[in-house]
């Protein structure tokens, strides 16, 4: 079955340039000369946000509640307001700060600056007006005109995009660690960006694995590997990508339990129809009206099986799968290429020594 979703692709490599990511941050690195971000004070970001006040609430996540703002001069700003009593809280804000000041792509979300007062922690970021793809996707209200095809495979390109700078350009490489369709915004264009950095790692150059013995994430889009062990890799994206790949197709949310029992969980039930090539149809969003190209759609769920393998080392990597979805956006189908080779999985033992310390951790999976 795989070798027959490999030939529907257009797989292939290129080399190329690496840009400098940031080492692993502490708190006592935010804010020093190397910080390429604005700080705010408190006060200005009150003045804001109006008081934090409920009419500018943007949204609620794990972390913390985001607001629209607008700052001094006229800019409008999204800004997060991180919980003080989170779990992760202050790792978050420092890792984030970290990364978005010194990781710079069209397709990742833009830190404009941040607020270290006291115990107040707040990042400021640029304002992207249509909110996440989680609000164009799920959940329609009766007047709201549902993503088209090329709408979708445009957002998955540009995710695409936002992971393959951060796996093969920056070095060294970061897993992002928590794709999903909340954490995916869009602009006025419905151009997406990457945003939420809080929980991504530094990853392992050459093939060692990464090891990470507290499991974070969310429940559906973390990598099965990583959910039993803990070992992250840059494979661990790729599931999380196979899996918003088919929430764009199908409409459908990872998890369901309004479901039928036996189409819950998204990934179980779509596994039996990526067997048959004349059942990939099924797959699809039924508001799409079968106004799709058949020959993308067998491109698209090749693209979204072969992420979402078992065994991590056979999953594609993310500059093949950019390629690939480079040419769903538009009418022309992707030609189809050769498969890359298949890389052998480190074991657990060859990196076990690096990350003796770490093994006391315990795991949690946000749900």
């Amino acid at each position: 079955m795989w070798k027959e979703m490999y030939r529907m692709t257009s797989f292939g490599k290129e080399a190329l340039p690496a840009q400098q990511a940031p080492a692993e941050t502490s708190q006592k690195d935010v804010g020093n000369e190397n910080i390429a971000a604005r700080i705010f004070t408190f006060r200005e970001l009150a003045t804001a946000t109006k008081n934090f006040r409920s009419e500018c609430l943007l949204g609620e996540g794990g972390f913390g509640r985001v607001y629209k703002g607008c700052l001094e001069g006229g800019e409008i700003v999204a800004v997060k307001q991180l919980d003080k009593n989170g779990l992760q809280g202050s790792k978050e804000f420092t890792v984030e700060v970290g990364m978005l000041s010194l990781l710079h792509h069209q397709s990742l979300v833009k830190l404009i600056g941040y607020c270290a007062d006291g115990d107040q922690r707040l990042l400021v970021y640029e304002y992207m007006p249509l909110g996440s793809l989680e609000d164009h996707l799920f959940d329609l209200r009766s007047n709201q005109k549902p993503l088209s095809w090329y709408a979708r495979m445009k957002i998955a390109y540009g995710a695409a995009q936002g992971l393959e700078y951060l796996h093969d350009k920056a070095n060294p490489p970061v897993i992002y660690r928590d794709l999903k369709p909340s954490n995916i915004l869009l602009d006025e264009n419905f151009t997406p960006k990457l945003s939420d950095f809080g929980l991504a790692k530094l990853g392992s150059t050459g093939d060692k694995v990464h090891v990470s013995s507290m499991v974070m994430g969310t429940y559906g889009y973390c990598a099965p590997e990583y959910a039993r062990t803990g070992h992250l890799t840059l494979k661990s994206d790729m599931y999380s990508f196979g899996v918003v790949l088919l929430e764009l197709i199908t409409g459908r949310r990872v998890m369901d339990t309004a479901k039928p029992i036996q189409e819950q969980n998204l990934v179980t039930w779509a596994m039996p129809l990526f067997r048959e090539q004349k059942r990939f149809p099924e797959l699809v969003d039924p508001v799409l009206e079968n106004d799709y190209p058949l020959k993308a759609l067998h491109q698209a769920v090749a693209v979204a099986a072969m992420c979402l393998q078992e065994e991590a080392s056979v999953r594609p990597l993310i500059g093949d799968v950019s390629v690939t979805m480079s040419f769903l956006t538009t009418a022309a189908a992707a030609p189809a290429m050769s498969p890359p080779p298949v890389v052998r999985s480190p074991t657990i033992e060859e990196e076990s020594e690096d990350d003796e310390s770490s093994s006391d951790e315990e795991s949690s999976v946000e749900s």
